[in-house]
């Protein structure tokens, strides 16, 4: 079962553990052992989240793979400057 967590992980990125439960029709309870299990040894990284949806409260438990890093964005990256050499234009 903790193969099947793993992989709607991958697939889907940072879930809420009744969106995983659902998704994969296991009960809450078994849900949050194995949940607990997969953050014990590593593989995923869960932090207790409250997100107001519509101005409904929702609390829950938010997961995603721990090695699940964004990929760099493309372009100039801020902070960055030209090189002046290069804009200097000799004539």
């Amino acid at each position: 079962m903790n193969v099947n967590i793993l992989d709607y992980l991958k697939t889907n990125g940072e879930q809420l553990d009744v969106d995983i439960a659902a998704a994969l029709s296991i009960p809450m309870p078994q849900l949050k052992t194995l949940v607990e299990q997969l953050s014990v040894s590593g593989n995923i990284i869960c932090c207790h989240v409250t997100r107001f949806i519509d101005g409904k409260k929702i609390e829950g438990t938010s997961c995603r793979l721990s090695c699940d890093i964004p990929a760099p964005s493309r372009g100039r990256k801020p902070g960055s400057k030209k090189d002046l050499a290069t804009d200097i234009f000799l004539e």
